[in-house]
């Protein structure tokens, strides 16, 4: 009976134009009041709790420690830092989008800002030069989805703060896979120009270490952000929100003299990562009211139960978790599928044995899925809209299907050996 009236609560809600946070937290009242015996008030507390938590504080800044990067212009100045490594290799600029991406994603924390980022200097740059349209957007959308993983990762800050695992050792546990995946686009890359069609034009210059170094030497402060962002966590000196507290100052201030960061263009960026908390915030709500209903009824473990009568064993049940994502990812953008599923199956997943670690990592690497999966992937229309139109959004999602498999392939192979994931957390 619970979950008849979650699902039907949600499908009227959502059918009818609600909000999600709106369905989410609707949801959870009707659970508590006509289930839990009145309990609705128990919403308010979770509410409360949640908007009071310290740990959270550090989404909102992350937002705008993201916008004011992409208003500053530093992404332009690290691509052609960056360009001079990839000229002489198969795929020449093409990996340049893959490793300016993960450089990015070290900084930024959100995919679509990636995206954005550097699609808009990537694209026009590289299609001038008669790279193919379609390759250029599938490894910027591709690349993009580093944001969620490496760290700082929004989505690791979330998952972290609501349910209550270390954003520490989350941020650690995302490197290594984020690294590997990198270096699996860089692969894909290179075999797609080197033995399949024309994508890049002929090679006509030469790899010039001189001129390798000098980019090098130009992001200089890139590595400062980086250490105010992510050093001061592992080092112990900061926790995540005064790490993105020093983060944002530093990006304003290296925006301004080594950027293109005016006081309007920061004003913009308030204004724009204010708009994007809001809706979280209201997804945030949604969620802790919708939790706090499930975990009062026991509904996780009850699904544990229903599906181990049916034979599957703790991996037929993560499988048919894993299934779920991929699914609702073709609807949902990666922040409100994290949110909205959260409640259900984090302590579906731990119940059975799955580290929390570990999970947070496969949950990003499925929200990174839908990312690039139609027909609401939203690095796809980030950057089909930075075309005008040259690359349709179903040129995209076939551009980047190679980079969709290797993605589900990396959640096959963390599955498989999860120490990958849990042995650099496991120093902390």
């Amino acid at each position: 009976m619970n979950w008849l009236i979650l699902s039907s609560s949600m499908i009227l809600l959502l059918g009818g134009g609600a909000l999600l946070g709106a369905a989410l937290g609707l949801t959870g009242f009707i659970l508590l009041h006509f289930q839990g015996n009145g309990a609705a008030s128990l919403a308010i507390n979770s509410s409360w709790n949640l908007l009071t938590d310290f740990t959270l504080t550090a989404v909102p800044l992350f937002i705008f420690l993201g916008d004011i990067l992409l208003a500053s212009g530093i992404s332009s100045r690290v691509y052609n830092a960056l360009t001079p490594l990839f000229r002489a290799v198969p795929g020449q600029l093409l990996h340049t989008n893959i490793a300016v991406c993960t450089l990015f994603g070290a900084i930024s924390g959100s995919s679509s800002s990636t995206a954005a980022a550097i699609g808009s200097v990537g694209y026009p740059e590289l299609t001038r030069r008669g790279y193919s349209p379609s390759m250029v957007v599938g490894t910027l959308a591709a690349g993009g989805t580093l944001g969620l993983l490496i760290p700082p990762s929004l989505a690791l800050l979330i998952y972290g703060a609501t349910q209550n695992v270390s954003i520490g050792k989350l941020f650690i546990a995302g490197v290594v896979p984020g690294l590997m995946i990198a270096s699996a686009f860089f692969v894909w890359i290179f075999i797609r120009a080197k033995f399949g069609s024309s994508v890049t034009p002929p090679s006509t210059e030469k790899m010039s270490w001189c001129d390798a170094v000098k980019g090098l030497v130009q992001i200089w402060p890139l590595p400062i952000l980086i250490f105010f962002v992510l050093g001061t966590i592992y080092m112990g000196i900061a926790t995540p929100t005064e790490a993105a507290s020093l983060g944002v100052v530093a990006s304003i201030v290296l925006g301004m003299l080594w950027g293109d960061l005016t006081l309007k263009k920061l004003w913009g960026a308030i204004k724009s990562s204010t708009l994007l908390f809001t809706v979280i915030a209201m997804i945030l709500i949604g969620t802790a009211i919708l939790s706090q209903a499930v975990s009062l009824l026991g509904m996780p473990r009850a699904a544990v139960d229903a599906i181990a009568e049916l034979g599957f064993n703790r991996y037929g049940i993560l499988l048919m978790v894993v299934l779920v994502y991929v699914v609702l990812g073709c609807f949902f953008d990666g922040i409100s599928l994290l949110l909205m599923t959260l409640p259900i199956t984090f302590p579906m997943v731990t119940s059975l044995g799955f580290d929390p670690i570990w999970f947070g990592i496969i949950v990003t690497l499925l929200m990174e899925i839908g990312m690039i999966t139609p027909p609401v992937g939203l690095n796809l229309f980030v950057l089909t809209s930075l075309t005008n139109g040259e690359v349709s959004l179903h040129e995209a999602a076939l551009a980047s299907v190679p980079y969709w498999l290797i993605l589900l392939g990396a959640v096959g192979l963390y599955t498989l050996f999860p120490g990958l994931l849990l042995w650099l957390p496991g120093f902390l």
